[in-house]
C-alpha cells in the first residue's frame, strides 16, 4: 500500500479539547464533517479514494466519536464552526476544501460564512439548511422533557431499533454493509453524548435562522450538493432552493438513494468529489 493510501488515527488538542481525526494522502486539504449521531468512520469508504487526491482529514468531532467529552461545550453552528477554523489552526491548515454531511453541512456552511478565506470549494451531502422544516419538527419534540428523556436512551435501545433507524436512512436498505450500524452506535453510550447531540437539537431552530441571515455570503462559494431522490431525513425540493441560494452550486441527484450518498454509493460520490475538486 502506497503512503497516500496509508490511513493514520492522530490526536490534536483545540481550546484545550482531544480531537480524534485519521487522515490520509498527499495534495490540498479535505475536511470531512460528519453528521449527527456519527463519527469520522463514517467516511471509512471515501478516505482511501479521495486520499489518491487529497490530504484527507476525517475528524471526530467535539464530543463525538473518540474526541474528548466536555460538559456544557456551546453546541451552536456558529460557536462549532469557530472551533472547526481553530481545528484548522491546530492541524496547520490555512485553507481547506470542506465536505460535510446533514448537520455537518450545515456546520461547513456556516464555516464558509463565518471565515470565508479559510474555505476553498465545498462538498455537501444532504446538508442540513433553513429551507427544510423536518429538523425543526424533530428538534421540538426532542427539546421537549419526553423527547430528551427518550434521547438520553437511544445508546440502550434494542438493536432491532437501531437497524430499523439506519434502514429508513436508506433508499435501499439491502446496500446496508456489515459493520455499518456499528460506526453509528459504538460511541454513543461514552457519556456526555448524547448529551451534547440533545444541545444541537435545542439550538436547531436559532441554529438555522442563523444559517439562513449568513446565505448571502455563501453565494460565490463553489459548492457541489449531492442528494439522494429517496432522502427522509433532509427534503430533495431544500436542495433545489439551497442551489438557488449559492450562485456557484452543482446538484447532483443519485436515483434510488436515501439520506447517506456517500455510504449508499460510495464509488459514485468518490468520483463526483474527486472530479469537482479537480476543475
Amino acid at each position: 500500500m502506497s503512503a497516500a493510501l496509508n490511513i493514520r488515527e492522530e490526536e490534536v488538542v483545540v481550546d484545550g479539547i482531544a480531537v480524534h481525526y485519521r487522515v490520509a494522502g498527499t495534495g490540498r486539504p479535505l475536511l470531512l464533517l460528519h453528521g449527527l449521531l456519527a463519527d469520522g468512520q463514517t467516511w471509512r469508504r471515501n478516505l482511501k479514494d479521495l486520499a489518491r487526491h487529497s490530504t484527507v482529514y476525517a475528524v471526530d468531532l467535539f464530543n463525538m466519536g473518540k474526541s474528548q467529552r466536555v460538559a456544557g461545550l456551546d453546541a451552536s453552528l456558529e460557536a462549532t464552526a469557530d472551533r472547526i477554523a481553530r481545528l484548522m489552526d491546530s492541524l496547520g491548515l490555512d485553507e481547506a476544501d470542506i465536505a460535510g454531511h446533514s448537520h455537518g453541512g450545515a456546520l461547513a456552511m456556516m464555516l464558509a460564512a463565518r471565515h470565508t478565506h479559510r474555505v476553498g470549494k465545498l462538498v455537501l451531502f444532504a446538508p442540513a439548511n433553513p429551507f427544510c422544516g423536518h429538523g425543526a419538527r424533530n428538534a421540538r419534540f426532542f427539546a421537549t422533557p419526553l423527547g430528551a428523556w427518550l434521547g438520553r436512551r437511544v445508546p440502550q435501545w434494542p438493536g432491532l431499533l437501531h437497524r430499523a433507524a439506519l434502514r429508513r436512512m436508506y433508499g435501499e436498505p439491502s446496500r446496508i454493509i456489515d459493520g455499518t450500524l456499528a460506526c453509528y452506535t459504538e460511541h454513543l453510550s461514552i457519556p456526555g453524548t448524547m448529551d451534547h447531540l440533545l444541545a444541537i437539537v435545542r439550538s436547531w431552530g436559532s441554529d438555522m435562522r442563523r444559517l439562513k441571515k449568513v446565505m448571502n455570503q455563501l453565494a460565490d462559494v463553489p459548492a457541489l450538493l449531492i442528494w439522494g431522490d429517496r432522502d427522509r431525513a433532509v427534503s430533495l425540493p431544500s436542495a433545489q432552493l439551497l442551489a438557488k441560494e449559492m450562485h456557484h452550486a452543482e446538484l447532483l441527484v443519485l436515483h434510488g438513494v436515501g439520506h447517506l450518498p456517500f455510504e449508499e454509493q460510495p464509488e459514485v460520490c468518490n468520483r463526483a468529489i474527486a472530479r469537482w475538486l479537480q476543475n
